[in-house]
């Protein structure tokens, strides 16, 4: 059985084939990081428009990489939320006419759901219970799951995520965009204990996230020491506001890890490759003991492997059901039964 998977949740548009056994043959992703650069930030409209001059090209492309043919394949799978709600709109459309035209299944996949799956792609035996730290552009959560496709949501961003902080700073400073990976390149040589940051916490003892106050307070420092690109001190601030974003994320998956008792961890989503972070989860990991899994760079940006891996899980342990033509993409909705975990 051959799986085709299509990603437009934000600005990348992506296409992958997968056979049953979860080897994946093709995973093209075409990124939109020039269109935006010139407005520190994606722009939606621009980014829709693109997927709609992108899409065929990078579906046709990931079939041919995969040395199949639309004829061949046997089920559709598709983003259906969260994301931008015309870019997720465009993948959605062509993926129910696809499913309509060679009446095949289609099967609709949460992007967060699918940032986690996106381990499993190279590691198929992770134990449970796990704790997945999501961390991208748009979102900052972590996840407890008891098993396959349970997912429980116990901590959630209230404002900016840490991608989108990054993303940010590096805008006021002119750095360029994508932020997130120029501050990790920039800030690798940098003294982080240079600049003082405190960490954010919630007053409710939620596992909730805010780097809105991390955000306020660079800004602060910035221009209290009036810092630019090219201040000798750049270096040294941008890593200690890197610094101060990890210890954050590690904080919280700290206290998760003592109220729910996982045998595995998980760090996804784009911030991911974030050489700081990756360290510093791995070596907690260590030091608490637990299974640490941490998908390849390739899958850790926004990609179509992961949703057709998670469609293939979906086919595998519950029954294939027909999917109304008539679904529609949902946005921001997080949909999870239960609310955020409090103590």
């Amino acid at each position: 059985m051959y799986i085709l998977g299509i990603e437009t949740s934000c600005d990348e548009t992506s296409a992958s084939v997968l056979k049953d056994d979860f080897s994946v043959l093709s995973n093209v992703i075409l990124s939109q990081d020039e269109i935006h650069a010139p407005y520190g930030g994606v722009v939606p409209e621009l980014a829709s428009r693109k997927h709609i001059n992108s899409i065929t090209y990078v579906v046709d492309e990931s079939l041919r990489q995969a040395k199949v043919t639309l004829e061949k394949i046997d089920v559709f799978a598709v983003t259906q939320g969260p994301g931008l709600i015309g870019s997720l709109l465009v993948g959605l459309s062509f993926a129910k006419a696809l499913s309509f035209y060679f009446e095949k299944p289609l099967i609709p996949v949460d992007h967060l759901q699918a940032h986690i799956e996106s381990a499993f792609i190279e590691n198929k035996d992770i134990n449970f219970p796990l704790l997945a730290l999501l961390v991208s552009g748009g979102h900052t959560s972590i996840f407890f799951m008891q098993e396959k496709l349970n997912y429980q949501l116990i901590g959630k961003t209230r404002d900016d995520a840490a991608g989108e902080a990054f993303d940010k700073i590096a805008k006021f400073l002119d750095l360029g965009y994508p932020g997130g990976p120029i501050i990790d390149k920039l800030a690798e040589n940098g003294d982080s204990k240079k600049f003082h940051f405190s960490i954010p916490r919630m007053t409710d003892s939620s596992l909730d996230f805010s780097f809105s106050g991390l955000k306020t307070a660079a800004l602060r420092i910035i221009k209290e020491n009036k810092l630019t690109k090219d201040h000798p001190d750049c270096v040294d601030f941008l890593a200690s506001f890197e610094e101060a974003i990890v210890r954050t994320l590690i904080f919280n998956l700290n206290q998760a890890a003592e109220r729910f008792q996982p045998q595995s961890l998980i760090l996804s989503g784009g911030v991911a490759r974030n050489r700081r972070l990756r360290k510093a989860f791995l070596n907690f990991s260590k030091e608490q003991g637990i299974e640490a899994y941490i998908p390849s760079a390739k899958y850790c940006t926004d990609n179509a492997a992961m949703v057709a891996a998670l469609a293939l899980e979906k086919i595998r342990t519950q029954e294939l059901a027909s999917v109304p033509l008539d679904l529609n993409a949902y946005p921001r909705v997080f949909p999870f039964k239960g609310k955020t975990w409090k103590k």
